[in-house]
């Protein structure tokens, strides 16, 4: 096959584009003109509309234009390179692009139906629902733990204030203890969500090499030190290797969960409705060899 390449930006067109005329961003609004050949494809005019902006001066746009049609030339020569070093696979190339292209329609169909008919909405119950029947499916392989860390100068006198408001059962006392750390300036760290030991130990001034299992317990305070610095440090919650991941940390995950499971419910719904429906219409015919022809 011969690649036929030629450009059909001529001289006057230069002129046009940069005669500084700017009253149209795209400088062939007026004419319809074919601007480049290859590979047996043509590149007219209306093609490139849509590349030009307001307000771009003549100059850019002849820039902008020899870019895209400079990219579409090779892109035409490269697909007709292709059609010659394939031609004797072009039947698989054929069905490919079948394939991909009903691929793509069905997606677009299944996406069409879940838009309109999934609801995104899980309840409370129906998170903890499939969280109870699914439990071996979220056993912990590591410990994670909630925890308080208030850091204050080794000497400070607040330090027995501070580790019995660490250690009260009230409710009100961790309020207690946060306006005790304003008012002395001293740093409290919450970790609030459920998190790793590695984590809590990234906080002190302790190695992760070392085993560090003495944290975790919920029971007492645990002191680390520096040279200027003590470490006071409450563990609030703590689940073990072996027990359940708590609720709270799966929740998310588990919505997805539903939510994939909704979908391919609505899915499955739409593809049994049109087949039962094309059915009745007769509109598809599947013939079926016997169950003794299917062996042979």
């Amino acid at each position: 096959m011969k690649i036929i390449y030629r450009y059909y930006i001529g001289i006057g067109v230069l002129a046009l584009m940069l005669s500084g005329c700017q009253r149209f961003s795209n400088p062939f609004a007026e004419r319809n003109l074919l601007l480049a050949e290859a590979g047996g494809e043509k590149l007219y005019q209306q093609d490139v509309a849509a590349i030009f902006t307001p307000g771009l001066s003549a100059e850019d746009s002849l820039k902008l234009l020899r870019s895209y049609v400079d990219q579409w030339v090779k892109k035409q020569i490269k697909v007709a390179q292709a059609e010659q070093m394939f031609q004797s696979s072009q039947k698989d190339i054929d069905r490919l692009v079948a394939e991909y292209r009903n691929s793509l329609l069905t997606h677009k169909v299944d996406q069409y139906y879940v838009d309109h008919y999934l609801d995104t909405l899980f309840t409370d119950n129906q998170i903890a629902s499939y969280y109870n029947q699914h439990l071996s499916d979220f056993v912990l392989d590591k410990p994670v733990l909630k925890a308080r860390i208030v850091r204050l100068p080794r000497r400070s006198d607040q330090r027995k204030t501070v580790e019995e408001l660490l250690l009260s059962p009230r409710e009100e006392s961790y309020q207690d203890l946060v306006d005790l750390c304003l008012k002395n300036d001293l740093a409290l760290t919450e970790l609030s969500q459920w998190t790793e030991l590695s984590n809590l130990i990234g906080q002190l001034p302790i190695s992760s090499r070392d085993s560090n299992d003495e944290l975790l317990s919920t029971e007492r305070i645990h002191r680390f030190e520096t040279d200027e610095q003590l470490f006071c440090v409450r563990i609030v919650a703590l689940r073990r290797t072996g027990e359940y991941v708590p609720l709270e940390s799966v929740t998310e995950a588990i919505r997805r969960v539903l939510f994939n499971q909704r979908k391919e419910e609505i899915i499955r719904g739409v593809e049994d409705s049109l087949y039962r429906r094309a059915l009745t219409e007769k509109q598809i015919e599947v013939f079926l060899l016997e169950n003794d022809s299917l062996s042979q």
